[in-house]
Order: structure tokens, then C-alpha cells, then sequence
């Protein structure tokens, strides 16, 4: 069964955790030189992959004893808010377009759906992200919720990123989204802190 509560939570985390990201640079780069669908298909699939293998390893961890991982979660949260802080948003820029430089020239739907599969594929190892989905996932230990609720933030993300990038940059700077990310870390952190407590 599905938690709305955590779905909405995690949605929430994600999305906000995305948006500076350097894959959201990438999906809007992408976006702006090929067709949306081809794109967003070729992300969405590399967003799926890279849930899963989040949610699998975050289950694993919620089978270890429930405070230290209430304590080691509330820590990863600080880290997390900790890393968007100090990251600089140019840097995020540069690295999204460099990661979509790779996809170059007149490509054909089905390998301009390719290369951005590659490309978030790549970006997203390890990424904030997918860190905070594997921790989530261990916090709730409920894979359901947390993997749909991960997947359509980051389909979200890529979607506002590849039809509407450009304008919203220029309406929200990325270093304001860092810090709202930032904020809502550090309150999970503070509550799987005390939980653990």
C-alpha cells in the first residue's frame, strides 16, 4: 500500500534536491537542442534505474537495527544540506553542460533518447540525490512510496528543465533553490535526530 504521507515527503525533498542539480542543467540543455520527448524518455529511464538501485540498497539498510540508522540518516541529512550550502550554482551549470556536450549534432530521436540516458546515467552515480533516496528509503522503509515518490520528483525536474529551463532560471536563481533544499534537510535531520533520541 502506498503512504501518501511519504510519497508527498519525499516528492518534496527530491524535487528541491534536483533542481540545482547538474542533471537538471543537462535535461535543459538537451531540451534546447532536441526534441522534449526523446529527451525525457531517455532521462526517464535513467532516473529508473537509478531509483531503483537507491530504494534496493536503502531497504537494505532499514534491515540494520532502527536507531543507529535513525542516527546515521539524520547525519547523512546534515551532510546533504551541508554539500548544497557550500556548492557553488555556476559550478552545477558548468558540469550540466558539459555532461550534455557529449550529445552532439543531428541524431535521430532513438539516439538523442540514447545520449541522454547515457548522460543522466553517468551524472547521477552517487549523486545527492540518489544518496538522499537510498536514505529515505532506509528512514521510511517503505521502498513503494519512497521509489515513486523519487521518481516522479525527479520526472518532474527534468520536465520543467527540458520545457521550460531558460525562463525559470531567470526567475529562480539556483543558489535560492540550494538553500530551501538545504533548509528542508537539515528539518529532516532534526527529526530523525530525535527519533533516534
Amino acid at each position: 500500500m502506498i503512504s501518501l504521507t511519504v510519497l508527498a515527503t519525499v516528492f518534496a525533498v527530491i524535487f528541491v534536491g534536483e533542481l540545482p542539480d547538474k542533471t537538471a542543467v543537462a535535461a535543459l540543455v538537451l531540451g534546447s537542442r532536441y526534441r522534449a520527448v526523446p529527451v525525457l524518455l531517455g532521462i526517464s529511464g535513467a532516473f529508473a534505474i537509478h531509483v531503483t538501485l537507491a530504494v534496493a540498497l536503502g531497504g537494505f539498510v532499514a534491515a540494520l537495527p532502527a536507531r543507529p540508522i535513525a542516527i546515521v540518516t539524520g547525519l547523512l541529512f546534515v551532510i546533504g544540506a551541508v554539500l548544497l550550502l557550500r556548492s557553488d550554482p555556476a559550478e552545477a551549470v558548468q558540469a550540466g553542460e558539459q555532461n550534455a556536450a557529449s550529445v552532439v549534432g543531428a541524431l535521430s530521436d532513438r539516439r538523442v533518447a540514447a545520449g541522454a540516458f547515457g548522460v543522466v546515467l553517468v551524472a547521477e552515480l552517487g549523486d545527492l540525490t540518489q544518496i538522499l533516496t537510498a536514505t529515505l528509503a532506509a528512514r521510511y522503509d517503505d521502498p513503494l512510496s519512497v521509489g515513486l515518490g523519487a521518481l516522479l520528483a525527479l520526472w518532474a525536474v527534468a520536465l520543467l528543465a527540458v520545457l521550460f529551463g531558460r525562463r525559470l532560471l531567470t526567475v529562480v536563481p539556483l543558489r535560492r533553490v540550494q538553500q530551501v533544499a538545504a533548509v528542508v534537510l537539515l528539518v529532516l535531520a532534526a527529526k530523525s535526530l530525535w527519533d533516534a533520541l
